[in-house]
């Protein structure tokens, strides 16, 4: 892409960033013929249905975001255009589906360890060697 610009037709200054873009590009090109290439159907099938739901978020945010650049190009304010909410919409049950998974990996309680823990750590006193003193006299003050 570069190659074929004339660099006459753009500032110099936007050399660098055009060539990151350029790149950028070229990766999500790559990302997406690698998606491509294999049927929605067979992918969706070996993935949990937690990471069913991260792909479907993750692809439908992409599709908005690259819509959103899209009309960034063709001189629409994005954010005045319903993608916005979308995106935010999309953003939300990213939120939802990453606390899910969070409680997922969070340790579970074992309550019968639990129990036992809190049993042994308490002190239980033995009757049979139960020392306190006799329960004083109360006197009467006078």
């Amino acid at each position: 892409m570069a190659e074929d610009i004339n660099t006459e037709e753009y500032p110099t200054e936007i050399h660098d960033y055009l060539a990151t873009f350029e790149k950028s590009l070229t990766s999500v090109d790559e990302m997406l013929k690698t998606m491509m290439s294999v049927p929605r159907s067979e992918l969706l099938q070996k993935l949990e249905p937690l990471e069913q739901a991260k792909l479907d978020l993750v692809s439908a945010y992409t599709l908005n975001s690259m819509f959103w650049v899209y009309l960034a190009t063709q001189g629409i304010n994005p954010k005045e255009h319903p993608v916005k909410q979308e995106l935010e919409r999309i953003r939300t049950y990213m939120n939802k589906v990453k606390e899910i998974a969070d409680k997922k990996k969070a340790s579970k309680l074992d309550k019968g360890a639990a129990s036992r823990f809190v049993r042994n750590a308490l002190w239980e006193p033995n009757p049979e060697n139960d020392r306190t003193p006799a329960k004083a006299k109360k006197r009467k003050m006078n």
